[in-house]
């Protein structure tokens, strides 16, 4: 009876002791007055460093600037890359980051929030390629394809094209402009930022706008372990679907 009532009272230590140990990325934002938000700044439309007013712009920037305006904080962009995306969010560098495609190898390291838009990918190639390249089937072990890499479109590529030469460029180059210099036949995105990038250069066309592969959702990375953290997002997005605010903003860039 003893060893039980011992066996009890160091379980319910341990319990205590490790009910208070975890502190949650929602305190330390809220105690800071600070969220911290890292991002690419090269993806037109959602997270892009524009190089006139050094600013950062887009749909993910203005959701990041709202979340941090309704808790009451001030917001600060952390510069990332795509490989290193994961990794920041996991090291504790920023408590979150712009949207990122939901993929299994991600959520294996890092925490998803519940997703707030949904797109699907596209190839590139230069407008006076069309009659050659003009669907996926076009797209064959004779074409080079560019990628940036630690972004979905790597693994895509590697899968769907597994006997085409595929070029993965480093952050801060981009794929598509692997094809503006003829170093590449096509190159992989979404369809939301191919939508964007044809207008940025004219000279690029999108080989099958009505034929995007592999649908995919964007949301935001957050610690794995940090369900409180994760919860107080996921209500938040959950309220601002109801009031229109993603699809207003998605309207205001175009997407």
């Amino acid at each position: 009876m003893i060893f039980l009532r011992n066996s009890i009272f160091t379980l319910l230590v341990l319990i205590s002791f490790n009910s208070t140990a975890f502190s949650s990325v929602l305190d330390d934002i809220v105690q800071s007055g600070v969220l911290k938000v890292g991002t690419t700044g090269d993806f037109p439309g959602w997270s892009f460093k524009n190089p006139e007013t050094n600013k950062y712009e887009g749909f993910d920037i203005d959701v990041a600037k709202k979340l941090a305006s309704d808790m009451g904080v001030d917001v600060e962009f952390v510069p990332t890359d795509w490989k290193n995306l994961v990794s920041g969010v996991v090291s504790s560098k920023y408590h979150m980051t712009s949207s990122a495609s939901i993929t299994a190898q991600r959520a294996l390291t890092a925490g998803y929030t519940d997703s707030y838009y949904g797109t699907g990918t596209v190839a590139m190639t230069l407008t006076k390629n069309n009659s050659e390249i003009d669907n996926w089937e076009s797209i064959d072990e004779s074409k080079s394809i560019a990628v940036t890499m630690g972004t979905v479109f790597e693994n895509e590529a590697k899968k769907s094209f597994p006997d085409s030469k595929i070029i993965a460029v480093e952050a801060p180059a981009r794929e598509y402009q692997e094809v503006l210099s003829g170093r590449a036949d096509v190159s992989l995105t979404s369809k939301v930022d191919a939508l964007k990038l044809v207008t940025l250069y004219p000279e690029l066309s999108i080989v099958n706008l009505d034929e995007p592969k592999n649908a995919k959702l964007f949301a935001i990375l957050v610690p794995r372990e940090d369900q409180e953290w994760i919860n107080f997002i996921n209500h938040w997005i959950a309220d601002q679907k109801n009031k229109g605010f993603f699809d207003q903003t998605a309207a205001k860039f175009g997407l």
